[in-house]
C-alpha cells in the first residue's frame, strides 16, 4: 500500500481508496462476503446514566466538564466526543469532554451546550466505539447510575451473548 492510499471507516462500510482517480478502489459493499466479515458498527462504549447538571457556563468555549473519577469508571476519555440526552427537556446534543476537578462530582455544560440544560437537570452521557460486528460479544460497556448528589449509585455493565439457538441476547449485569 502506498502513502497515497487511505482507509475510511463508517458504520457498516469500509472503503479502501487512493488519492488519484486512476488508482484502484475496493468497496466492501461491492463484495458481500467481505461486507459480512467486516461489518463495522457504532455501539455504546460507556455511560453516565442520570447524572445531574451542576452548572452551565455559556461564556466558556465549549464542551462538558466532568469529574475524572466518573469518566474513568465509565471509560470516557478527555477530548472524546459524547452524546448527551437531557431527561428533563428531551434535548440531545453532542460535544467533547473536559476533565474537571477530581472528586467534585461535577457535570457542567459549556458554551452553546449550556443553553440545553439547567442546573439540576438529569442527563445521560454516552460515548461510543466502532467495532467489527464479530467483536460485539467481547465488548462490555460500563454504565454508572447516580444518586441526587452525583455520587455513584450502581456500577452496571452491558453484556451481549448468545442463547441456546445461537441468537444474540442482551443483559444488564451488576459490576459492584
Amino acid at each position: 500500500m502506498t502513502n497515497a492510499q487511505r482507509y475510511v471507516l463508517a458504520p457498516g462500510f469500509i472503503h479502501v481508496g487512493a488519492s488519484r482517480a486512476t488508482d484502484a478502489h475496493i468497496t466492501i459493499r461491492d463484495h458481500p462476503s467481505l461486507e459480512q466479515r467486516y461489518s463495522v458498527r457504532k455501539i455504546v462504549g460507556g455511560k453516565l446514566h442520570g447524572i445531574r447538571v451542576t452548572g452551565a457556563d455559556l461564556e466558556y468555549h465549549g464542551s462538558i466538564t466532568l469529574d475524572p473519577d466518573h469518566c474513568e469508571a465509565a471509560g470516557i476519555l478527555p477530548m472524546e466526543f459524547v452524546e448527551i440526552w437531557n431527561k428533563n427537556s428531551g434535548a440531545r446534543i453532542s460535544t467533547y469532554v473536559i476533565y474537571g476537578e477530581r472528586g467534585s462530582r461535577c457535570c457542567i455544560l459549556n458554551g452553546a451546550a449550556a443553553r440545553t440544560c439547567q442546573r439540576g437537570d438529569e442527563v445521560i452521557i454516552a460515548n461510543s466505539m466502532y467495532i467489527n460486528e464479530n467483536e460485539l460479544e467481547s465488548v462490555k460497556p460500563a454504565v454508572l447510575t447516580f444518586n441526587l448528589d452525583n455520587s455513584i449509585n450502581e456500577r452496571l455493565g452491558y453484556s451481549v451473548g448468545r442463547d441456546e439457538q445461537g441468537r444474540l441476547k442482551f443483559d444488564i449485569v451488576r459490576l459492584d
